[in-house]
Order: C-alpha cells, then structure tokens, then sequence
C-alpha cells in the first residue's frame, strides 16, 4: 500500500494495525488501530508528523518512499505528542535523517531525549509559533494534556488542514484510511466513544481549551493520529468531543455513588442505614449498587459524576473484596481527586478492609470522611444507628465540599501556577503541594 494523497503535497505515511486487540494493557481494540504520521512537502522544505510504533518502521519508510521522499532530505520532524506508539520509529528515522530538526513543545522534546536516549538537534515551538515550508506554513497551537503534556497541534493555513494526533482519533483500523470510504458507521463510532472515554474523557477541561482555540479556523481536514483522517465533516467530530466535554447544568440536588459488596448482608444492611441518614440530612440523588450483580463501567461512569462516593465492603482475609478493589483500581487522580468519599463495611476479627479502601482513597486525593465505619459481625440497633449518623455526617461533608469549590467573582483565584517539569498549570493563591499529573512538590512550581 503506498502513501495516500491528502491535498497537494501533502500525504498519510502511517501504518496499519488491523490485528492488535489490546492497546496500552488495558483499552480493548476491536477494530484494530492505525499509526497515522503524514507528510508535507513545502517548496522548500519538508516536514514530517509522528512516525509510527517502532516494529511498523519499514512500512512507514516504504510510504515515505512511495510519496518521493527521500529520508536524507527531510528538513523537520514534528512530534504532535511524543508517546511511542507515534515516537517509536523517530530515533531511527534520525539516523536516516542527519539534517532533520525535531520540532515540538518544551516538554515533547525533553521527552525525546528520554526517549532516544541520543542527542539532535530541535526546535522547541509555543502556542502562535510557525515554521515556513516555503510555500505552505506550519502554524503550531499549544494543545497540553491532549493525552500527554507535551501536545500540540499543527494547522496549515494554505491547506486548511489541522493535524492533532490522538485528539480526534479512534483505534480503528480501516485500509481505505478515509473517513468518507468507511462503511462500517456503527464500528467507527463505537470505537470514537470508547476511545474518548478512555483517552480525552480524564481531560476534558483541556479539551474544551483545544476546541476554543481552533474554533476560528478554517478546517477542512483533520489529520489524527489513529484511525481515519477526517475528510468528511471534521467538524462533526470536534462538536461530539464538545458535547462529550461540557457538564450539564448543575442541579439543586448533589449526587452520592454507594457501590458495595456483601458476604452475608451485614454491610448491605450499613449502607441502608447510611442511606437512610443521607435522605434525612437532605435532597441528595443516591445510587447504590451491590457491585457484584451492576455493571462496572456503568458504576465507574456513575462515579466520575459523583459529589460523593462511599464504598461498602467487609474483610475477607485481610483486605477488601475484589469487585470493590476492581473499581478503585480503575479511577485515578485527575478525574476523581477532590470528591467526598469514606469506606464502610463489616468484620470478624481483623477488619482492615476500610483502612485499605481508604489508603486507597488518599493515593486518587479524594477528601475523605475518616474514620470510616468498622463493624464487628452483625451490626446491632446501636451500630445501626452508628450507620445512619454516620451517612448524615457524610452528607454534611458533601454539601461543604460543594460549597467550597463553588467560585465567585470574590473568590475566584487570581494567580496562575506552572509546573516547570510537566507544563500542568494550576490557579489558586499559592501553588498546589503537589502536581496532580506528575506530583513532583509545590516548589517545582512557578507563578505565571
């Protein structure tokens, strides 16, 4: 298969990946994916985007070599976003490439380096910044955690052409390449959701950014970094991405998430009666779920909309239960740190399950309602009561949290604040203790 023309001079030099089934341990890939990296030749130089994972570098240069482009003469070799499956091939195309000149942000070339682990020569480009082809022009948009700090995109104006590597993109793998040419509707748009999900959906604030910096562009085409190119409607997609992005309209009532597990109805019996005090306390929406017969994604989901989450379960041999462990290892940091959550659940004679659920809740930085409630064997109409006293202090902590976080125009933060290793920029009076993408400590970080 040789390249594919996009517009004059500039072309799909990626690789095909129908066969792989599981991406980066734990995204399901039914549909295969692509390694898309694209090529522009200017009247007087020539650049190319991304490369391809490191075991497809012959196919990739056999394209490259199908669109007339001799490696030795390539000018600049920008990195959109620097995670291997893109990057893989780039430190052998340099070897192939002596005059080349990685091109990408601060951090996608500090990257690099860790990455090729040898010396080039580089340009490092801001947000507004542009490279001139000759007679096309690279016009580079910062982009940041777009899945990774270090991404950009690439607009050329002359083209109407924007290239954004994972942004906008799916693993589904498609010969035809071209969003026009597919006839499996149903497959690409399943395949676009649960890539979102997985990929964008922790960042949606930056994705919201993104989509209000190019809202001015003229896009014809959109180029991503897996599955098809965007000839048709790119703009279709970006307005999905904008609705997946934007929170509905907060109502008056504050939603509380319970999923637990129980052995032998001792802890489900705890969290009626902390649902109980919960209700009484106030006007909450409550879902609980015995994990066991819900469904998990539908429980994650549910979770990442959460005020509040409690997490039921009893000590089975020193520990928390799986399912419970299953959903905690599922959430992470950035989407879930700052939510009121605490842990409940029955015992025998060790009970560590609630100080484990909630060593866990510290690591995703959750704002905890500690001690959790620890109960020995069957709870009696005292520890009952415990249980619905303790979902009513819950609420309260939820109502607090809520109100905490709400910002007026008094209120609102005034000072922004860089982290000088990963790019993460926080507001507030002073800077956070700790980075919440690479948690280096507050003083790596630096008013801007």
């Amino acid at each position: 298969m040789n390249a594919l023309e996009i517009k004059k001079d500039i072309y799909w030099v990626g690789a095909l990946d129908p066969d792989l089934r599981i991406f980066d341990i734990i995204m399901n890939t039914p549909y295969g994916t692509t390694y898309n990296s694209y090529v522009i030749k200017g009247s007087q130089k020539t650049a190319v985007f991304e490369t391809a994972k490191e075991r497809f570098l012959d196919e990739f240069l056999e394209r490259l070599n199908s669109a007339n482009v001799d490696v030795k003469n390539i000018d600049y070799i920008v990195v959109d976003h620097t995670e291997p499956d893109h990057s893989g091939s780039i430190a052998k195309l340099l070897d192939l490439s002596p005059n080349a000149k990685l091109v990408g942000s601060a951090a996608a070339i500090r990257f690099m380096k860790a990455i090729s682990n040898k010396k080039f020569d580089s340009i490092v480009v801001k947000d507004g910044d542009t490279l001139d082809l000759g007679n096309k022009t690279l016009q580079f948009i910062s982009a940041p955690f777009l899945h990774w700090p270090d991404s950009i995109y690439t607009y050329v104006p002359e083209d109407n052409i924007l290239i954004t590597c994972d942004s906008f993109g799916a693993h589904y793998c498609s010969p035809k390449v071209f969003n026009d040419l597919n006839t499996d509707e149903k497959g690409y748009m399943d395949a676009l959701k649960y890539y979102f999900d997985g990929i964008m959906g922790p960042f949606k604030p930056y994705v919201l950014e993104a989509i209000d910096k190019i809202k001015d562009l003229k896009i014809d085409i959109i180029c991503p970094g897996h599955g098809p190119v965007l000839r048709k409607d790119p703009l279709r997609i970006v307005n999905l991405y904008k609705q997946w992005c934007t929170p509905a309209k907060p109502g008056s009532r504050k939603y509380i998430v319970i999923p637990y597990v129980s052995a032998y109805g001792y802890t489900e019996s705890l969290a009626n009666k902390i649902i109980d005090g919960i209700r009484d306390f106030g006007d909450f929406e409550i879902k609980s779920y015995n994990v066991i017969y819900s469904d998990m994604n539908e429980i994650i989901e549910n979770i990442g909309k959460a005020d509040g989450i409690l997490f039921g379960s009893p000590t089975i041999n020193g520990d928390a239960l799986k399912p419970i462990l299953d959903i905690l290892i599922s959430l992470n940091p950035i989407v879930h740190g700052g939510k009121v959550a605490a842990a409940f659940g029955s015992y025998g004679w060790s009970g560590e399950a609630v100080k484990n659920i909630e060593a866990r809740l510290q690591q995703l930085k959750m704002n905890l309602l500690t001690p959790g409630l620890r109960i020995n064997f069957k709870p009696s109409e005292d520890e009952l009561n415990s249980a619905y006293e303790f979902g009513k202090s819950f609420a309260e902590k939820v109502n607090q949290n809520s109100s905490e976080v709400l910002e007026t125009p008094e209120t609102k933060p005034t000072k922004k604040w860089k982290c000088t290793v990963c790019g993460f920029i926080a507001e507030g009076d002073t800077p956070p203790a700790n980075c919440p993408v690479c948690h280096v400590d507050a003083s790596k970080f630096v008013e801007v």
